[in-house]
């Protein structure tokens, strides 16, 4: 799956820095292309000279070093990579690439490629849990980066903890399925996706809104787009950077998504629904800031439009995804509302549940589908599970002679 890749791998400075030597025979060994960029204290650990010996290739660690005179090294290199992979990332590169730093090599080369980058983590366990790296960990997502999660145990600085640089075969095998072909079903396809929650207006400084932060709608369309879609994104009110190439719409209230999903329902191919929209809104609004009064201020509300249930009884030959966000009873509440709401796939998840949910960078879902396929997935990152929600859509597809 690796043959005749060409993976770019960037070594900064830690003692971690002894695996990515163990990385690289293994690329190598499996037929890939590989070319090294090392930081200049990546070489107090390991020298140039190992891995030019390892990849066959010569190593760049110095910005103004060009090689050839009708080119510019690190523009080079940065068009050159099917893919960046930065083993180990110090939390000092980290920070460089989220504010757009670009002071070396490695740095200046990242700014300039077009190539999908994996970042894997070594650090000591309190750096990497301090909130300023956590900060530009999610930065760097929201810009679309990947992470190959850190692994815990002893550390050498003597500290036991997340921070372990992830093995050199795990780091193979996250290679390995991003050149993965996927079922490629998704080609010229309308995909109509909704994310984030909405907000239902109290008055000009209030309103009622939920915990939805749109990141699982947002990696759904990252990946749809990926599989060659064409990706309209109908979004809440969120702090995310839209996916690259995906048209946006953005709204803020129950009854703005209903009419935005409405306006391009019968164009679609495949509509998502994984948008938390209120189910309720106040029946009376102020235009103006309504002042402290004495006393209980109650305020009467009442339904939004069910746009899933809507969509369910209108839909032709969409193929029709919702979610079951749920803190009990998951499967059977899920269940019921494929059901009722005549959809082809629920993807349920218990908001309740450690590292899923609202807010969470990751997820743990149950894929159930109209013609009675269950698939339960693991705690993964949103992006891996919005790959494997695309592969269900496509299976169901497949299975059901949907072209």
């Amino acid at each position: 799956m690796l043959t005749n890749k060409k993976i770019l791998l960037c070594v900064c400075g830690g003692i971690a820095a002894f695996k990515a030597a163990a990385l690289t025979s293994k690329l190598v060994q499996e037929g890939a292309s590989v070319k090294i960029i090392m930081t200049e204290s990546a070489k107090e650990f390991v020298t140039p000279l190992t891995f030019q010996a390892l990849s066959r290739q010569p190593v760049y660690d110095y910005t103004f070093y060009e090689p050839n005179p009708e080119n510019i090294a690190h523009i080079d290199l940065a068009d050159w990579a099917d893919v960046v992979l930065i083993a180990p990332a110090t939390a000092n590169v980290i920070g460089k690439l989220a504010n757009g730093i670009a002071d070396d090599m490695l740095t200046t080369t990242l700014l300039a490629t077009k190539a999908p980058v994996y970042i894997a983590p070594a650090m000591n366990v309190n750096m990497y849990n301090h909130q300023a790296v956590q900060k530009n960990m999610q930065i760097l997502r929201q810009y679309g980066y990947h992470f190959v999660e850190s692994g815990e145990g002893f550390l050498a600085c003597g500290w036991i903890g997340k921070g372990r640089l992830a093995e050199p075969e795990d780091i193979l095998e996250v290679l390995k399925k991003h050149f993965q072909p996927t079922i490629g079903g998704l080609s010229g396809k309308r995909v109509v996706i909704t994310a984030g929650p909405t907000q239902e207006k109290i008055d000009p400084v209030r309103y009622f809104t939920n915990h939805s932060s749109g990141k699982m709608g947002y990696a759904l369309a990252k990946a749809a787009k990926e599989r060659g879609a064409n990706v309209l994104l109908i979004s809440g009110p969120v702090t995310l950077s839209p996916p690259y190439g995906v048209e946006v719409v953005p709204v803020t209230s129950a009854k703005d998504m209903y009419e935005a999903v409405m306006t391009h329902f019968e164009q679609a191919d495949i509509v998502i629904k994984s948008a938390a929209v209120a189910d309720y809104r106040p029946k009376e609004t102020f235009e103006q800031k309504r002042k402290k009064q004495p006393g209980v201020w109650s305020i009467e509300m009442e339904r939004t439009t069910d746009i899933l249930q809507t969509l369910g009884e209108q839909k032709d030959a969409q193929i029709l995804v919702g979610f079951a966000a749920e803190s009990e009873q998951v499967e059977f509440y899920a269940k019921d509302k494929l059901k009722r709401k005549n959809l082809d796939i629920i993807i349920a998840n218990d908001i309740s549940a450690e590292g899923a949910g609202f807010k969470s960078d990751t997820n743990i879902v149950t894929v159930i589908t109209r013609d009675h396929r269950k698939k339960t997935y693991p705690q993964l990152s949103k992006d891996e599970v919005s790959f494997n929600i695309l592969n269900e859509i496509e299976l169901y597809m497949e299975r059901n002679a949907i072209k």
